[in-house]
């Protein structure tokens, strides 16, 4: 669908389709423990989230230098742009990288490239937001975002992503107060696989402005009615949550009765390459499965672009939500 969005839950290493990886593979003297393609295309089928960051965290050896992050992040774009995406806030996971040895330069530098140009390539404004893994520990994160300072010029914000259960937000308090110290944007994942109370920790205790998944605050009458009246947004994936087992069809997901209630949706994909769809694809997915209205759809799309980090630059923001209104669905 190419409805104009924003796309704000998307994590660029979660974008390398088994093409690319195969290429980069061949490029940077990487052997992968697949014959080909279809065999790799195979493995992308998951029981759970651990299942699914297991072949993640593996997939990422063949992300080396500064031109395979530039290819990874141009071919996310280009995919985007043909689906309607005119602006995205992109993570990334540094760790994930400089435990393996490869640099944070190297990993912002490659990414900048495609990101500073994209704008004019691709149609497609860009923001850029730092996570950190939950499963590590706090002095890693710390130790990552010290060693981000000299890159903040590029970097808009802070997430917090991978393993949820048995890693609640507190874990991370400190980090995100020396975070907003630096005049970082905060965002966290909560309530994916964690209980709604993750949700609440990462408003009170991170102070987070987005929560990215946070589907399981329906099982909380309470704080669905904080997150309405406070107008907190929320990053559905509706695709992964269906992969991942968090939904077990995607006719039974939560988002009709979450925009019902009031809250401030929006639909991403997540890691778009693992979990079979882009921006587009997951709200074609919510057309046809939930039968979403095109005013629900048109609500969908404003909100990407409210809860956007657009703050700097207000004009765009409006250009994009004139674009929403003028949209005639096929």
């Amino acid at each position: 669908m190419s409805l104009p969005k924003a796309e704000l839950h998307l994590h660029i290493e979660g974008t390398l389709e088994p093409e690319l990886a195969f290429e980069l593979a061949g490029r940077n003297g990487v052997q992968l423990p697949y014959g080909d393609t279809d065999e790799l295309r195979k493995a992308y089928q998951f029981d759970d989230l651990q299942s699914f960051l297991n072949l993640y965290y593996e997939l990422m050896a063949v992300l080396r230098t500064e031109r395979d992050f530039e290819d990874l992040a141009n071919a996310y774009l280009a995919r985007a742009a043909a689906q309607g995406v005119r602006h995205a806030e992109i993570f990334f996971d540094p760790q994930a990288h400089t435990k393996r040895g490869v640099e944070l330069g190297t990993v912002v530098e490659g990414l900048w490239r495609a990101l500073g140009s994209s704008a004019a390539e691709h149609g497609v404004s860009t923001r850029l937001i730092m996570c950190f893994l939950r499963d590590d520990s706090a002095e890693s994160a710390m130790e990552t975002l010290r060693a981000a300072e000299p890159y903040l010029d590029r970097i808009v914000g802070v997430g917090l992503d991978s393993a949820e259960v048995g890693h609640p937000p507190v874990k991370f308090r400190e980090v995100y107060e020396a975070a907003d110290a630096l005049g970082l944007r905060r965002v966290a994942h909560a309530g994916e696989e964690g209980p709604p109370a993750y949700i609440t920790e990462a408003l009170d205790v991170l102070g987070v402005e987005r929560v990215d998944h946070g589907l399981r605050c329906m099982e909380d009458p309470a704080l669905v009615e904080r997150l309405v009246r406070e107008r907190v947004p929320l990053t559905l994936c509706p695709l992964s949550n269906v992969r991942l087992r968090t939904v077990d069809v995607l006719a039974e997901h939560p988002l009709p009765a979450m925009l019902d209630a009031g809250l401030m949706c929006t639909v991403n994909s997540d890691d778009p390459a693992y979990f079979g769809g882009y921006a587009g694809d997951n709200f074609d997915a919510v057309r046809q499965t939930l039968g979403l209205s095109e005013e629900r759809l048109r609500e969908l799309a404003r909100n990407s672009f409210l809860a956007s980090f657009l703050e700097d630059d207000e004009e765009r923001r409006e250009r994009y939500l004139a674009e929403v209104e003028a949209y005639e669905f096929p």
